[in-house]
């Protein structure tokens, strides 16, 4: 009786891991499925976020404002702003006067040290327009 026992429990807990197995079988491939529809999912976010950034940087390019791209037209050569001032007949602080920035940067900008900005080339293309009597009449009216 105890070996018709310990064989019915056997076989009962044969046939119990069969269809947990079977059971579990499907649960498996499609957790499986669902991690490979996330990873497809993730890869298509990322491609699509750097597409997005690069939209954003190309729009940003064509978005600038008029001043900007016609600042960035403008040359700058060292000694061509030292023949500036020196035509102008201004002292390097005078010029830095004008252009509203230091006779440092205006030193700088002679010797090759350093470029200005965009905003101060478009300053120093307006001071290339003048005169030396209006140079100094803007002087003049800024003390």
């Amino acid at each position: 009786m105890a070996n018709l026992a310990a064989l019915l429990k056997s076989e009962i807990s044969r046939i119990a891991r069969r269809e947990v197995r079977t059971q579990t079988q499907a649960f498996k491939k499609a957790s499986a499925h669902y991690r490979a529809d996330i990873a497809a999912l993730k890869r298509r976010v990322a491609s699509l976020e750097s597409a997005l950034n690069k939209l954003a940087r190309t729009s940003q390019r064509a978005q600038k404002p008029v001043e900007e791209t016609e600042s960035q037209s403008l040359r700058f050569r060292a000694g061509g702003f030292a023949t500036l001032r020196k035509k102008l007949d201004l002292s390097a602080a005078e010029m830095g006067r004008l252009l509203g920035v230091s006779a440092q940067s205006v030193y700088h900008w002679e010797s090759g040290k350093s470029r200005p900005r965009a905003g101060q080339l478009a300053a120093i293309a307006q001071v290339r327009k003048l005169g030396k009597r209006e140079a100094a009449a803007r002087l003049a009216q800024e003390r």
